[in-house]
């Protein structure tokens, strides 16, 4: 479908497409593009049903009139990507991490993609914070100490410029490193923890390299087929 877009409409179509993903989309420009390529019909609930080159999809306005939803978002990008023959390239900045986290240690992998899917993982560690994410834990009395907020400080400091992060580690609640470090990121560095795209809870420390990249591969390609689901 060859695309015939006004300057507000293409304007609106690259946001979609663009890297970091947009904070938020206004529900009229959305709307005002989708009418341009196809059919938008509103049903009794209020959301949107979109249908264009043989392909539907159902949006559901938030009640700010704007598209904040990451996975909303992706419903979007993967949809417009298929209606006009189009593959939806991958992000030209910002890298794609995978986190593998226990209370001892930290391991950063930056993610090759292609497509959406990992073809290889390689460490990662461009600030040279690397020699930092280990946390000494207290072996006399086999107890563990409390998080030490350094340790998850020398991560966060990893992270920074991510487009994507994929988190792996052991444990739940309290006992879960994985958990620790996305409340940080959470409580403290919300625009970065806004890219983490999922929390696997796995047996890592008898995983090699490439069963982890296995792993994250079925991760994304799990990811991929929701994203490709028709909302109902």
């Amino acid at each position: 479908m060859k695309l015939s877009l006004t300057t507000a409409h293409q304007i609106t179509y690259d946001t979609i497409f663009g890297h970091p993903v947009a904070p938020n989309l206004p529900w009229t420009e959305v709307r005002s593009l989708l009418e341009n390529l196809g059919h938008v019909a509103v049903q009794p609930n209020g959301h949107l049903k979109v249908t264009c080159n043989g392909q539907t999809m159902v949006l559901h306005p938030a009640e700010d009139h704007s598209i904040t939803s990451l996975d909303e978002q992706k419903l979007l990008r993967h949809f417009l990507a298929k209606v006009t023959n189009e593959t939806a390239a991958p992000p030209t900045s910002g890298t794609h991490l995978l986190v593998v986290i226990d209370h001892r240690e930290a391991r950063v992998y930056q993610t090759e993609l292609h497509g959406s899917v990992p073809q290889c993982i390689t460490p990662y560690d461009p600030h040279g914070f690397g020699r930092q994410l280990h946390y000494v834990q207290d072996d006399s009395n086999g107890k563990r100490k409390p998080e030490r907020k350094s340790f998850y400080d020398a991560v966060v400091k990893t992270l920074q410029g991510a487009g994507s992060i994929l988190i792996f580690g052991s444990g739940t609640g309290t006992s879960s490193a994985m958990a620790h470090l996305v409340e940080e990121l959470r409580t403290h560095h919300h625009e970065l923890a806004q890219h983490i795209v999922g929390e696997v809870i796995l047996d890592q420390q008898h995983l090699s390299e490439n069963q982890l990249l296995a792993v994250a591969r079925n991760f994304y390609a799990n990811r991929v087929e929701a994203d490709s689901t028709p909302a109902l």
